[in-house]
């Protein structure tokens, strides 16, 4: 190998070098975060409208986190108002108030189970078509 392959091998080496990162870190959106902070944020949204019958009430909501969402997640969750939009299949905009579940958790098997059983009992308990989930990695610090 000539110097100058030589040196040019060495000078990408050295440029590469920067770039591995230990098994113990992670890339997440706010930079690098310590394995033992990764964590998934799993985002829930629940219409609130029936197709038919009254709109769901704050007590039936109530209920449904006391009895079936905090049994599964008891270390935490976060609740917020929303208000839904989308097109739907006839082309017209439907508008709808929401109730918006936000949950920090480990990944896996569980996690995973708990958060698919509360779609089905929402969906089956007040005649929902879907609820609609969003995951992302997060970092999480106390």
């Amino acid at each position: 190998m000539t110097f100058y392959k030589a040196a040019t091998a060495g000078l990408i080496a050295l440029a590469l070098a920067g770039c591995v990162q230990p098994a113990s870190v992670k890339n997440a959106a706010t930079g690098i975060c310590p394995t033992e902070n990764t964590m998934t944020q799993t985002t829930l949204y629940f219409g609130l409208s029936r197709p038919a019958g009254a709109d769901i009430t704050a007590k039936e909501w109530q209920i449904f986190i006391d009895n079936d969402v905090t049994p599964r997640f008891r270390d935490g969750l976060t609740t917020f108002d929303a208000k839904g939009q989308w097109l739907g299949n006839d082309g017209k905009l439907a508008r709808e108030q929401s109730k918006a579940l936000m949950l920090i958790h480990s990944s896996g098997k569980e996690s995973e189970s708990k958060i698919e059983a509360l779609r089905d009992i929402y969906k089956s308990r007040f005649a929902q078509d879907s609820v609609m989930r969003v995951d992302q990695p997060v970092c999480v610090q106390f």
